[in-house]
């Protein structure tokens, strides 16, 4: 399981997929169900969702392909590129950064974000963020003729250049790690779901525009009425200096539950869990005597905050895994963690019986 987990994380991370731009990302993951024997399906939207039947509650598992970056905004006459963000990105890590100018496999474009000479910067500017609107994309070209004749217009979804590589003690670094890891996870599970031969009703899914607006995954969710939803995506690591104060998740210490998110910039939506679900996979950790890092956020938001609103309501959990350096050009997550989540989810799901209770009188 391990080996398969890194080998399919370090593919998916290398293959571009802004949110709104996942088709490549869904023909990659559609390629690794068919050779696993599972026929998968894909909505309007792009989201790819493959069906286990079984008997009891059904559930949705599911994770999002996408990833954050840019849009192509301007053009400017000697070449050099605008962008517009996508998604929370961190104007402070962007100066220098090579990025991916997405025309098509086999077509894309490198380039770099620009940064300012450091001869040339006064005292002042050398302890400033620029802003995002004043970074601009140096790909070598040097006209708006030679850019547009490289396939490259307003609107061209644009990506930190893909990378994967292996830290020491089977850490994995590299673009999108967020959340392609929750891939890898799900194309596991996949597995196991295949081969089953009893348990509840799985409807395993990969959504789209989660980093956009996390609503991709909400009309596939108002399709299949799920009486369970669990989502898999990072949960942010606090074993560094600079997160120490945000919480106790640890990297390489086990996959992380999340007791509570909340996002009030922009949006007040969040996820409480459903008590049965906490019962659920506190109880499948104890007797696979799996850790389970707990988590609680501010700041945090995934697109199950808007799965479990559809229909009668939602039995609703996130699920994940310790990552460090969220929404950066080089995130950090534990091999470790993704194996113990693959083991914990299926242990889990396999405890979902046809009278299992959604009642939060029996839990509270």
């Amino acid at each position: 399981m391990k080996d398969r987990i890194k080998r399919n994380l370090m593919d998916l991370m290398m293959v571009p997929g802004l949110s709104g731009h996942e088709d490549r990302v869904r023909r990659r993951l559609r390629k690794h169900l068919v050779e696993l024997g599972v026929d998968s399906k894909s909505d309007r939207l792009g989201n790819l969702v493959a069906h286990f039947p079984g008997e009891g509650p059904s559930v949705m598992l599911f994770t999002h392909m996408d990833q954050l970056g840019f849009i192509v905004r301007r053009i400017e006459p000697d070449g050099l590129i605008r962008l517009e963000r996508l998604g929370g990105v961190p104007e402070r890590a962007l100066a220098a950064q090579e990025v991916l100018i997405c025309v098509g496999e086999g077509r894309d474009v490198s380039g770099i974000i620009t940064n300012k000479s450091h001869h040339a910067t006064t005292p002042d500017e050398k302890y400033q963020v620029t802003p995002y609107a004043e970074l601009y994309v140096d790909t070598g070209l040097s006209s708006v003729a030679e850019v547009e004749a490289a396939g490259i217009r307003i609107g061209t979804p644009v990506v930190y250049a893909p990378q994967a590589r292996m830290l020491a003690n089977d850490r994995i670094t590299g673009t999108s790690v967020d959340d392609r890891a929750g891939c890898a996870v799900l194309l596991e599970m996949a597995r196991q779901l295949k081969a089953r031969s009893s348990g509840p009703p799985v409807h395993l899914a990969f959504t789209v525009l989660e980093e956009f607006n996390l609503r991709g995954a909400q009309p596939l969710a108002q399709k299949l009425l799920p009486d369970i939803a669990i989502q898999l995506d990072l949960m942010l690591a606090t074993d560094t200096p600079d997160m120490a104060a945000r919480g106790d998740m640890v990297l390489g210490a086990g996959p992380g539950m999340s007791l509570y998110s909340f996002h009030g910039r922009g949006t007040l939506n969040g996820v409480i869990p459903h008590p049965a679900m906490v019962d659920l996979f506190e109880k499948a950790a104890q007797e696979q005597g799996i850790p389970i890092q707990r988590s609680a956020q501010t700041g945090v938001l995934t697109d199950l905050s808007y799965v479990q609103l559809v229909g009668e309501g939602v039995a609703s959990i996130d699920m994940g895994f310790p990552m460090r350096y969220s929404h950066s050009a080089r995130e950090v997550c534990d091999l470790g963690d993704l194996v113990s989540l693959a083991e914990l989810l299926e242990a889990a799901i396999s405890n979902i019986g046809p009278d299992y209770s959604l009642e939060r009188d029996d839990y509270t």
